[in-house]
């Protein structure tokens, strides 16, 4: 039997499941104030309620419903948005009523050890500057800034 491939596995991550414990409010948060699109809302029963959003740009979208998972409301912890522009997109944020937390950075960036110093990387390096937001139910979001103003 031979156990070396030369097949390339690709793999995709297209949905990630968060749990909530209030579906229309949750799907007003992230329509109305985060700006994701809303693609599915689907309620065959009183049991079962799939709502899928996917963020702008984004080939990863995320369900919230009914009868999806038995994970804690608020559980998932640190799912990355990556933008290029962090200072806009929190100014923009802000503006629709979401509590952005402060841009932090990376310090030092070249030999980094986890600690962070306030504003935004002064060279805007990839993978660099971050700033966070929770939605209504604690699910924990990190804003991440990578290829600045390379549109």
């Amino acid at each position: 039997m031979n156990t070396t491939s030369t097949a390339v596995v690709k793999f995709s991550v297209e949905v990630i499941t968060l749990s909530v414990s209030d579906v229309e409010r949750a799907l007003r948060f992230y329509v109305d104030q985060v700006g994701f699109t809303l693609d599915v809302d689907y309620a065959p029963s009183e049991s079962f309620r799939v709502v899928q959003l996917t963020p702008p740009g984004s080939a990863c979208s995320i369900q919230i419903g009914k009868g999806l998972t038995d994970a804690p409301a608020g559980s998932p912890r640190n799912i990355y948005l990556v933008v290029t522009d962090l200072a806009a997109v929190r100014s923009h944020l802000l503006e629709r009523g979401v509590e952005v937390g402060e841009i932090r950075h990376k310090t030092p960036i070249d030999a980094w050890d986890g600690g962070f110093a306030p504003g935004l990387d002064p060279a805007h390096r990839d993978y660099a500057s971050f700033a966070h937001f929770l939605d209504p139910d604690g699910n924990s979001w990190v804003l991440q800034e990578r290829g600045y103003r390379n549109l």
